[in-house]
């Protein structure tokens, strides 16, 4: 058990750790002693901390100076912990980077969080995924960098380079490889003008050597590299003057937008969704800040704390104004964010009514899970799991099965395996439960999924839905529901029900391509 009188009266952070030692939460504190004591006194804490508090088994603490100190170094020990039960962005909606991976014949790939724990070093965020994508492909083919994620014995023969330069086959020297990445590190810098006239004397010097194919590709490079110098569009070089952010709190989540204006026009839009911690707005302020350029003026919807104040101005180099609107203009941009949000995050709400009504359910299924099985005449059978949280896909939370226990073609059993799998390790973890199961197929799918749910003493709505008529099952009815063709609960049993298919048809393309590459 922890024990606050062995904390000093000092600013600095606290690390909570778990009964194996691992840190679990990290907070920041005026006072340490008096915040780690708030845990043991209170009762009537959200769900969350709850189940923090239940498994803290130790505490350590960090003394700082001040405040900004704190909240500087609150952000670096989550970054590097990752503790479970602080907020994590690493799935939200938000502009993604480039990676130049840390190997030695390094990747370029796209990244949804600037970690910097792996070595790799990252450019962006990108405002547009279309200039992003471009600016990627472009790079990979103009300066032949290599796609593969492993450096196979043999040639891969999905590679975008030509074989013959291949670093997976010794094509290419290691020294003549880095001399491509700075290239590439240099365009995705800016720094594009003196990478131009370097390569403008080496096409003087291959013409004078007569090796006018090595100049033509020169010739090719630069051209890439004007085009990218156009189009390149980073977040990072934009300075915003003002950004806007509002949150809704729903069911233990927050769901909040922010807005970036620059000179009076609204420029872009991103989105977060992350679990409910107390003063999670100064943490969602600190990670996204130490990431993302600080503008002139920050507009919210409360006040925030002088430290915090402190971090932003630092970050900056420059004053912040911090404003909390209750009339004007700034007020209805305010409002116009909180319209977004329930745009983006509510608008789907209406769909999950209409599918509780139309399956005579007691609740709205903010939580539900769909299977499917995709096989090439009985090979490389595959199944697929997909989840939607309030109507809209949860990635974090998708799952795929290598088909254990069936050979050749028998999507009852092998449905039967993948439900099995799934549920029995949920129930094993305590883990909670999806609100509505929905399975890819007819009758003989559906029979089979529900008595494997039963088996494990799990009460979970489950439904069908049978591709050739579009029709859906429940268990004890022998004919279809009578559902509306245009309404709003079999749009989106079919939305769920085309990602499910898409997610498993991608599995096994892909188990398919690996054993043909063997």
């Amino acid at each position: 058990m922890i024990d606050p009188s062995q904390l000093p009266d000092e600013p600095g952070c606290y690390l909570f750790k778990d009964d194996s030692g691992r840190v679990i939460y990290v907070g920041k504190a005026k006072n340490l002693k008096k915040r780690v004591k708030s845990y043991l006194q209170k009762s009537d804490f959200d769900p969350k901390t709850e189940a923090l508090i239940r498994n803290i088994d130790s505490v350590n603490f960090i003394v700082t100076d001040n405040e900004v100190e704190a909240l500087v170094l609150e952000n670096n020990l989550i970054k590097k912990n990752r503790p479970k039960y602080n907020i994590d962005l690493r799935d939200s909606k938000r502009y993604a980077y480039i990676e130049l991976t840390a190997e030695e014949f390094p990747r370029l790939l796209v990244s949804r969080i600037r970690d910097e724990s792996g070595g790799g070093k990252f450019f962006g965020p990108f405002v547009s995924a279309t200039a992003r994508d471009h600016i990627l492909s472009t790079l990979k083919k103009t300066f032949q960098i290599r796609t593969c994620k492993r450096m196979p014995k043999k040639p891969c023969l999905r590679h975008h380079i030509d074989l013959c330069q291949a670093p997976c086959i010794g094509g290419i020297k290691s020294d003549e490889y880095s001399e491509r990445i700075r290239a590439v590190e240099s365009i995705l810098k800016g720094k594009t003008d003196d990478l131009i006239k370097s390569k403008k004397r080496e096409i003087a010097e291959a013409s004078d050597k007569l090796d006018f194919e090595h100049a033509l590709k020169l010739r090719n490079q630069i051209e890439a590299i004007e085009w990218l110098k156009e189009r390149q569009n980073m977040e990072l070089s934009r300075k915003y003057d003002e950004d806007i952010i509002n949150y809704v709190v729903a069911d233990g989540r927050v769901h909040l937008i922010l807005f970036n204006i620059y000179i009076g026009t609204l420029e872009n839009k991103q989105e977060f969704e992350f679990e409910y911690v107390d003063e999670f707005l100064e943490e969602f302020l600190v990670q996204y800040y130490s990431e993302n350029a600080v503008p002139a003026e920050l507009i919210l919807p409360q006040e925030i704390d002088s430290s915090m104040l402190s971090f932003l101005t630092a970050k900056r180099g420059r004053k912040v104004a911090i404003r909390v609107p209750k009339i004007g203009e700034k007020k209805q941009l305010l409002d116009l964010v909180m319209k977004n949000i329930e745009a983006s995050f509510f608008g789907e709400i209406e769909r999950l009514d209409d599918l509780k009504c139309a399956l005579g359910l007691e609740d709205a299924p903010l939580v539900i899970e769909c299977f499917d099985i995709s096989h090439l005449s009985g090979t490389s059978t595959v199944g697929s799991m997909v989840q939607f949280r309030n109507a809209k896909p949860d990635k974090s939370n998708y799952r795929r099965f290598k088909i254990k226990t069936v050979d050749g073609i028998d999507d009852t059993r092998a449905i039967a395996e993948v439900v099995q799998r799934r549920y029995r390790r949920l129930v094993k973890e305590n883990s909670d439960l999806p609100d509505l199961i929905v399975i890819d197929g007819g009758i003989g799918q559906l029979n089979s999924a529900r008595k494997e749910i039963g088996k494990l003493g799990l009460k979970i709505p489950v439904i069908s839905i049978a591709k050739k008529l579009e029709e859906v099952y429940m268990p004890g009815i022998p004919f279809p529901l009578a559902l509306d063709r245009r309404g709003n609960a079999l749009k989106l049993i079919q939305r769920i029900r085309d990602e499910a298919h898409r997610f498993a048809i991608s599995y096994n393309r892909l188990l398919r391509s690996k054993e043909l590459l063997k």
